[in-house]
C-alpha cells in the first residue's frame, strides 16, 4: 500500500491547479453574474490538453484511478461552474459507454467532445419532474414505431439541456418493469421533437448550463437504442419472468461510475475555501496577533483540514476500486460523494463563521463557494438517498459475509467427518 501521488500525478495536478488559477479564477466572477455558457474556458482547457478525447484517454489509462479525482478537485478549485461546463459532457459519454455496444460508443462518444479544435457537449437526461433521485419514476416514454423509436416526456435539470450536440436520453419501454423496463437512447441535436424548455437561475454553480428538455414526439432510428435492439428484448423478457439481470439500471450504472468524480469536485470547493481562509487569517491581526495564532481558531482549522483529507481519501479509495476493477460492494462510491458533499458545504460555513460578517459579501470568495457546495448535497443522488443506498449495501454485504463464514463452518465440519471416516 503506497498513499504517494506518482511523478505523473504530481505533474498533473500542478498543470491543473496552474489552468484553475491563471484561466479560470480571473473569468469566474464574470460568468457567474451572467450564467453563460464559458466558452473561451472549455476552449482553453482544450489548448491545454484538459480537454476533450486526448484528455479523457490519458485519464482512463490511468492505473490508479486517480487522475480523474485530481482533475475534477483542482478545476473545482478554481470554479465549479466553469469546471462542469469544461467536465459536463462526461456524463453523456459515460451513459453511453456504459450501455452502448463497441460501435455506438465508437459514434457518439467522439460526438460529446468534438475533435480537433471543434468543441461539441453532451448532455445526460434522467431527472424528471417529482422523479429525482428515484430513476424508477421515471414518465418519459419510447414506443416503438416500424424502425422508429418515439419519445416523449420532460427532463429538468439537465447540464447542457438544450445546446449539447449528443443528449442520452432515459426513457420507459414498459412501464410494468420499473426500472427494469427502461433503455437509453441518443439524440442529436435537431432532432425534430427536441427542443429546450426552461433554462435554470441557479443559486450556484451558475456557469454551468443547466435547462429542461422537452420530447414531443422525438424520433430516434433503432440505431440509436443503446446496446441493440435484441439486448433490450433479452433484458425485457428476463424482467417479465421475474428473472435476476444482476445489475441496476443503466442509469443507476452510469452515476456508480460517477460518484467518487462528484466527490472530488465538492472537495474542490471544500478546499478553496480552506486554502483562502487560512491566507486570510494570517493576514488578519486581533489583539497584536495573527487570528491564526488564537487557540479557538487552530482548533476548527484542524477539524477542517481533518475532514477534507479524510474525504478525500474515500474518494481516491472508491476511484481506485472503481479502476481496477474492484466491485464497490459496500456502498464505497456512494460513500465518497456522500461525505465529499457533506464536507464541501460544511466546511465552506465554517470558514465563513470563521472570517465573519466580510464572509457574507461578495467581495468575498466564500460568498461563492458556498453557494456552489450546497449542489454537491443534492445532484446525482441526494445525501439521503446515499445514506439509503449504503445502508442496503451494508447489510447485503453483512448477509454475505454471514453466508460465507457459515459455509466455512460447514466445509470445515464436512472435511472433519471425512477424515475421521
Amino acid at each position: 500500500m503506497d498513499f504517494r501521488l506518482s511523478p505523473d500525478h504530481l505533474e498533473f495536478k500542478e498543470r491543473c491547479r496552474r489552468f484553475a488559477r491563471e484561466v479560470m479564477r480571473p473569468i469566474a466572477p464574470h460568468y457567474d453574474r451572467t450564467e453563460e455558457v464559458p466558452w473561451e474556458a472549455i476552449k482553453a482547457a482544450r489548448e491545454w490538453g484538459l480537454h476533450g478525447l486526448d484528455h479523457m484517454q490519458r485519464m482512463a489509462s490511468d492505473p490508479d484511478g486517480l487522475m480523474t479525482a485530481i482533475y475534477a478537485e483542482e478545476l473545482h478549485w478554481g470554479c465549479a461552474g466553469i469546471a462542469l461546463a469544461i467536465q459536463g459532457s462526461g456524463l453523456a459519454a459515460a451513459g453511453i459507454a456504459a450501455s452502448g455496444t463497441p460501435e455506438q460508443i465508437m459514434r457518439w462518444v467522439p460526438e460529446c467532445y468534438g475533435t480537433g479544435d471543434e468543441i461539441k457537449l453532451g448532455a445526460y437526461a434522467v431527472t424528471e419532474p417529482g422523479a429525482g433521485s428515484d430513476v424508477r419514476a421515471l414518465r418519459t416514454t419510447a414506443r416503438l414505431d416500424g424502425d422508429e423509436w418515439v419519445l416523449n416526456g420532460t427532463k429538468v435539470f439537465i447540464t447542457n439541456g438544450g445546446i449539447a450536440d449528443v443528449t442520452v436520453v432515459v426513457a420507459t419501454v414498459d412501464p410494468d418493469l420499473g426500472y427494469r423496463g427502461q433503455a437509453s437512447f441518443v439524440v442529436p441535436k435537431g432532432t425534430p421533437g427536441l427542443r429546450q424548455g426552461k433554462k435554470e437561475s441557479k443559486l450556484g454553480i451558475r456557469a454551468s448550463h443547466t435547462a429542461e428538455i422537452v420530447l414531443e414526439d422525438c424520433r430516434v432510428p433503432m440505431e440509436n437504442l443503446l446496446g441493440g435492439y435484441e439486448k433490450l428484448q433479452r433484458k425485457l423478457e428476463r424482467a417479465r419472468k421475474g428473472e435476476s439481470s444482476g445489475r441496476s439500471s443503466n442509469a443507476l450504472a452510469t452515476f456508480e461510475m460517477t460518484r467518487p468524480l462528484v466527490g472530488a469536485s465538492a472537495l474542490g470547493i471544500a478546499q478553496a475555501a480552506y486554502e483562502w481562509t487560512l491566507d486570510y487569517l494570517e493576514r488578519t491581526r486581533e489583539g497584536g496577533r495573527p487570528l491564526i495564532e488564537h487557540q479557538r481558531i487552530q482548533q476548527t482549522i484542524a477539524d477542517v483540514a481533518t475532514e477534507i483529507e479524510a474525504a478525500r481519501l474515500l474518494v481516491w479509495r472508491a476511484s481506485w476500486m472503481a479502476r481496477n476493477g474492484v466491485p464497490l460492494t459496500g456502498g464505497q462510491g456512494s460513500m465518497a460523494k456522500l461525505k465529499a458533499g457533506d464536507v464541501a458545504m460544511w466546511a465552506t460555513a465554517t470558514c465563513m463563521d470563521l472570517v465573519g460578517p466580510y464572509a457574507q459579501t461578495t467581495e468575498c470568495p466564500l460568498e461563492k463557494w458556498y453557494r456552489d457546495a450546497k449542489i454537491y448535497q443534492i445532484f446525482e443522488g441526494t445525501a439521503q438517498v446515499q445514506r439509503l443506498v449504503i445502508s442496503r449495501l451494508q447489510r447485503e454485504e453483512y448477509r454475505r459475509r454471514l453466508a460465507e463464514a457459515a459455509e466455512l463452518v460447514a466445509a470445515g465440519e464436512r472435511s472433519g467427518s471425512a477424515v475421521a471416516a
